[in-house]
């Protein structure tokens, strides 16, 4: 149960975007009464539970999605992958950040060191990746980038998938600054940190209800049997999947016309040791057509709670629940007058994509182990198990009376700034300190250019283009690498 009936920010879930923003709120401003909520009876249950995500550290070094090849056939546009490399680069200072304070543990309770590369097969796509090659080699951030189309130096990385495969033509990229993120184990610390230095965290309440009045916000949330109203001038809602439908509940016009799109994913896991040493990597290609850019197929190196493992997918799969641990009736109880058009047109101008849904949804278990092969050849059905993972509502967007599917992450809030919400997915968690930098600078404008040292002394790159200058970029991954026990 709350202490208090009134707080100055009522934070609703308990993942790594609550985490991040009650930690910045705590090192800027201690004195203000902070409450987070929770409904599950656990924290990190959903998107930021290391199984329930590939666990990139999304920094744009191997996701081709990021840099869409060029029609006329020139350079791919870098310019969204440095910019999803840099607001990666700010978690990884803001972690480390937090090792040299005592606020998190060793590095290697939630982070690992795991080349990224990318992997190609036939001649129009190793041409895409010789070019995307090109576009990065001599980016600051993506600094000691190799590309081959050479199968024995590609065999040398990725030894389990070049074995016994067919002779043709392949490609390949690979960054060593990659890693392995356990989002969970990040979120899990920050919030001992929290609750150590006097937040409140709570689980097993569900917030019901949001209305707006003169006095701020006001909070009907459930914990079992019992009814529990709250009060708060501010509100933030980062509750994943569940967003959209206390959004819709507060009333803000902000939220008017979006919707969500919701995926599942599941994946195929092994933990043999032989196969595990085999493959230390991380492998991204490219994705099917007509799929969505979070289903890019990828062969992962994970370490989750210390222990290594393999994850292949991820399987797509129609569900109309926005959480894993949500109703069937998410999607339906969404729709409104507003946003039944988005929908619908969003439907429509994505016929690929309910195609692609439908296909996955019938496959079966051997088929999804063939689509396996086709990154090991010689794989063993016996060493690989299939697992459902977590939940993933892309965003639809409004565009005048229509709609558009969004592969990101939306940050809502009210003209006052009294509520803020996320909407999205991928990248999500790696770019977690960016996004609440944003929220931040929303909820408390006034306050936000006076924070602007202290900021600073958690994300040294705050406010500076790390990337058009090669000596603060190659510091900033020396001085994360250091701290965090990375590779540089």
């Amino acid at each position: 149960m709350p202490k208090r009936s009134d707080y100055d920010l009522i934070l609703v879930g308990g993942g790594i975007m609550s985490a991040t923003l009650a930690v910045f709120l705590r090192h800027l401003n201690p004195k203000l009464n902070l409450l987070v909520l929770e409904r599950l009876p656990e924290l990190a249950m959903e998107s930021s539970n290391a199984w329930n995500n590939a666990g990139t550290g999304h920094a744009a070094l191997c996701e081709l999605n990021y840099m869409p090849d060029d029609p006329a056939g020139g350079l791919p546009s870098a310019t969204k992958a440095i910019a999803i490399n840099q607001q990666f680069q700010e978690s990884r200072e803001f972690w480390a950040s937090l090792v040299e304070s005592g606020v998190m543990k060793s590095p290697d309770t939630f982070i690992h060191s795991i080349p990224h590369m990318t992997f190609v097969r036939g001649d129009k796509q190793a041409d895409y990746l010789a070019r995307r090659f090109q576009s990065l080699r001599n980016q600051p951030l993506f600094a000691g980038m190799e590309f081959s189309k050479d199968p024995s130096k590609i065999a040398t990385w990725i030894p389990l998938m070049l074995e016994g495969r067919a002779e043709e033509v392949v490609a390949a990229t690979r960054m060593e600054q990659g890693t392995d993120v356990d989002y969970g184990a990040v979120t899990r610390q920050l919030f001992d940190w929290l609750i150590d230095s006097g937040v409140e965290v709570l689980t097993s309440h569900e917030v019901q209800s949001l209305k707006h009045s003169f006095s701020g916000w006001q909070l009907i949330a459930r914990a079992g049997k019992q009814r529990i109203s709250l009060k708060a001038p501010k509100v933030f809602v980062g509750a994943g999947g569940w967003a959209l439908k206390l959004l819709q509940n507060s009333g803000i016009k902000e939220v008017k016309g979006y919707g969500t799109f919701p995926v599942s994913g599941h994946f195929l896991k092994t933990e043999n040791p032989t196969l595990v040493q085999r493959h230390q990597a991380k492998v991204y290609s490219q994705a099917a057509v007509g799929a969505p850019p979070m289903s890019v197929p990828h062969l992962d190196t994970r370490v989750i709670d210390g222990k290594p493992s393999l994850l292949f997918g991820p399987f797509a799969g129609l569900n109309f629940k926005f959480l894993k641990h949500g109703s069937i009736f998410d999607l339906p109880l969404s729709i409104r007058f507003a946003n039944l058009l988005p929908y619908l047109s969003v439907a429509a101008g994505n016929i690929s994509l309910v195609v692609y849904l439908v296909k996955e949804i019938l496959k079966s278990k051997k088929q999804k182990f063939e689509s396996l092969k086709e990154f090991v050849p010689l794989a063993n059905s016996g060493d690989w198990e299939l697992y459902e993972a977590g939940q993933r509502a892309q965003v639809i967007k409004p565009s005048g009376a229509f709609g558009s599917l969004e592969f990101g992450t939306e940050v809502i809030s009210s003209s006052d700034g009294s509520i803020a919400g996320l909407l999205g997915a991928s990248p999500g968690a790696s770019v977690a300190v960016r996004v609440m930098l944003d929220v931040i600078k929303r909820i408390y404008p006034e306050d936000f250019a006076n924070w602007g040292g202290e900021i600073q002394k958690l994300v040294p790159s705050f406010g500076v283009d790390l990337n058009a200058n090669a000596n603060l970029a190659a510091a900033s991954l020396q001085k994360t690498a250091q701290v965090l026990k990375l590779k540089a």
